[in-house]
């Protein structure tokens, strides 16, 4: 009797054990699930064997979740930088539906350098920005930008209230590069105090090359900041210029939709 009941004990303490490892388990899951953090990442659509050349149309994004920490450190390549994989060869076979890692790809080489990054058929320009066009110099590579002009025209039409306008070049040009500075991690191994810049190289096709030569010449550009992954383009403000009459008159209609859009927010 004595026997059966220091067995019928030892199950008991040994269920008890196993329920309370097996709490703690369930516990530890739901903390670093709440803690991890969804981080966008560049997959492959098609295999893609040693050797050949990575292109824009062999990747796509993907959605994972990352403790914040392995989101860092780890050698997945991030959708925001994966300007800097394209037109780079890869050192091993990767097969469709992977995630590209650092490791797949060939080093930069010379023949592999700031060119291999501007996909075929697209052209990179840089144009002059000074603290301010330049978000007091936070716009950095792979930042998605509205190239803003303010130009003075002569005075044709007598009235002097016209003889400056400013109006939206183009919208959602990416930045390959700031100053001489290019890919995320190079500019992020600068220090903060070491990251101004006057030019900024973006990534527009070729028929916008001589407009934005032409606008550099004739006028102030800025640059204004989006979030990676708005990539809207506003057909309102196609076409659409502001001078002293036109803030003037739109003044209380830009403060009437402000107030609307806060509200919905």
């Amino acid at each position: 009797m004595k026997q059966k009941l220091l067995l019928l004990g030892a199950v008991f303490f040994g269920f008890l054990a196993f329920m309370l490892s097996y709490n703690q388990l369930q516990y530890e899951k739901r903390r670093i699930a709440g803690s991890a953090e969804s981080v966008l990442l560049v997959q492959l659509k098609t295999t893609k064997t040693a050797g050949e050349e990575l292109r824009d149309t062999d990747i796509t994004r993907v959605e994972v979740k990352r403790l914040p920490s392995k989101a860092v450190a780890n050698r997945e390549i991030l959708w925001k930088d994966r300007y800097s994989a394209i037109g780079r060869q890869l050192e091993t076979t990767v097969n469709a539906g992977q995630i590209l890692l650092h490791t797949d790809l060939k080093p930069i080489n010379q023949r592999h350098g700031f060119n291999s990054i501007i996909p075929s058929g697209q052209r990179a320009i840089s144009i002059p920005v000074d603290t301010t066009g330049a978000v007091t110099n936070l716009v950095g590579p792979n930042d998605n930008v509205d190239v803003i002009g303010t130009f003075r025209f002569p005075d044709l039409r007598g009235d002097s209230s016209l003889d400056t306008v400013t109006l939206t070049i183009l919208q959602n040009v990416k930045v390959l590069a700031v100053g001489n500075r290019w890919g995320v991690q190079q500019y992020a191994d600068q220090s903060a105090s070491n990251r101004g810049y006057s030019t900024v190289t973006l990534l527009v096709w070729p028929e916008e090359v001589e407009m934005l030569v032409f606008a550099s010449q004739k006028g102030r550009l800025s640059l204004s900041l989006r979030n990676f992954d708005d990539a809207r383009i506003d057909r309102a403000l196609e076409g659409k210029s502001v001078n002293f009459k036109e803030l003037e008159k739109n003044i209380p209609s830009f403060n009437e939709q402000r107030r609307k859009r806060q509200q919905y927010r």
